[in-house]
């Protein structure tokens, strides 16, 4: 198995870009609960702390995607290192307003300039692809790697963030983010030699990426799946609020993402059998049923056994993320062309962005209003949507496969 990983760093400066991108990347997994956790603290709201978050999470969606359409067109130093000194004096306002009490008027304002923060993952991505695009094998293993380092970000992210929130002052998780993305970018930008080279002819034809009907039915299933994500890590930290002991959230959401993580590890060292488009409904239909345990472990169990009913349900749930991801990036790189990828994966980002803002934001008011208990129905409503955008976008996506799938196999990636 690990032989498939250790073939996809043998391109120079494979593992430069890749390690850049992971502390660059940290700050997405940081930012939106050290938000939740710092405004609980200072202004005593869950439902002003989810607010906030998700005007971040809007943010992103709305300039994510514009960013990157940048990137695609001028390369990624040019754009990414302008994006991330905005990202950086943001959040450093919104420390300023939160600390020194503002009116709440201001966290939003700060919260949205945070919204310019360059997606790395999608240009991480954007190298694997333009290194591996005649190995397609190679290529899903190293799509796997990354979104393996996706996870274990938000299983590292929200323990510093919360931990450092919780035992330090509540504003500590959010400023270490920023350091993070700024060491990370600057780090990411300087390895010039894998950085893809720009297209800035192709991008007065075509329109945007959006303007594929496949991505068109990622994007939107990842909405449904983002508000899984955000109203979990809310509805999570808030039940174990309510049990007593708000640090342990982070270890919870860990758990989750160690599912995950071990998933995609798994998934990366074997090429999957069956279509890109049978595989993103599979996993989108398994994180549906695998939200349902929640509902009861909440409901049923109370205390520390609450605690760890909410981390098993969690672990089994997080199983179909990663594979689910992988398979998503798959598609995007086979719906848009190559001078447009950077922006295309952007978009499923800017999907999954959109649905956190969404999905942090009921998920704060049905906590202040109804109990975390209760708001664990927001995820299992919002997985069970995905799994419809998916199946109704079926034809969609096949349609939108145009060349031919390569032949799966069942022996492991690496050749």
């Amino acid at each position: 198995m690990l032989s498939s990983y250790r073939q996809i760093f043998a391109a120079p400066g494979s593992l430069a870009f890749s390690s850049s991108g992971f502390v660059s990347r940290l700050p997405i997994s940081m930012t939106g609960i050290g938000i939740v956790t710092m405004l609980a603290q200072l202004r005593g709201s869950f439902g002003i702390a989810g607010a906030v978050s998700a005007v971040l999470a809007a943010a992103a969606a709305v300039l994510g995607p514009q960013v990157s359409r940048l990137v695609d067109r001028h390369g990624q130093r040019r754009v990414a290192l302008p994006a991330t000194s905005a990202a950086v004096a943001s959040a450093a306002g919104l420390l300023a307003s939160a600390r020194l009490g503002a009116p709440d008027w201001t966290l939003f304002l700060f919260a949205a300039g945070m919204g310019v923060m360059p997606s790395t993952g999608s240009m991480v991505r954007a190298r694997w692809a333009h290194l591996y695009s005649d190995r397609p094998d190679r290529l899903h293993t190293a799509y796997s790697f990354e979104a393996v380092m996706d996870e274990v970000c938000f299983i590292v992210g929200p323990i510093l963030s919360i931990g450092l929130a919780t035992s330090l002052f509540p504003e500590a998780g959010v400023a270490l983010a920023a350091v993070f993305l700024l060491v990370g970018v600057v780090w990411f930008c300087a390895q010039r030699s894998t950085e893809p080279p720009v297209h800035p002819a192709a991008h007065h034809h075509g329109g945007s990426a959006i303007r594929s009907a496949g991505l068109q039915v990622l994007v939107l299933t990842f909405v449904a799946t983002g508000a899984i994500f955000g109203a979990v890590e809310v509805v999570t930290v808030a039940f174990a609020k309510e049990q007593g002991h708000t640090a342990a959230s982070s270890l919870v959401l860990a758990v989750y993402a160690l599912g995950s993580c071990l998933a995609g590890v798994v998934f990366g060292a074997f090429r999957p059998r069956g279509s890109l488009a049978g595989r993103f409904l599979g996993g989108v239909g398994a994180m549906a049923v695998g939200m349902l345990p929640l509902v009861l472990a909440a409901s049923l169990l109370h205390g520390t056994a609450g605690l760890v009913g909410i981390g098993a349900a969690l672990f089994v749930a997080g199983l179909s993320i990663s594979p689910t991801m992988i398979t998503a990036m798959a598609l995007v790189e086979r719906l848009v062309p190559a001078s447009k990828l950077t922006e295309g994966m952007t978009w499923t980002t800017t999907g999954l962005a959109i649905g956190v803002a969404l999905g942090s934001s009921a998920a704060g008011w049905v906590v202040d209003a109804a109990g975390a208990a209760t708001a664990y129905w927001v995820p299992v409503g919002a997985a069970l949507l995905a799994a419809v955008a998916a199946l109704a976008g079926l034809p969609r996506l096949r349609g939108g496969l145009a060349a031919p799938e390569p032949e799966p196999v069942g022996t492991p990636a690496a050749r």
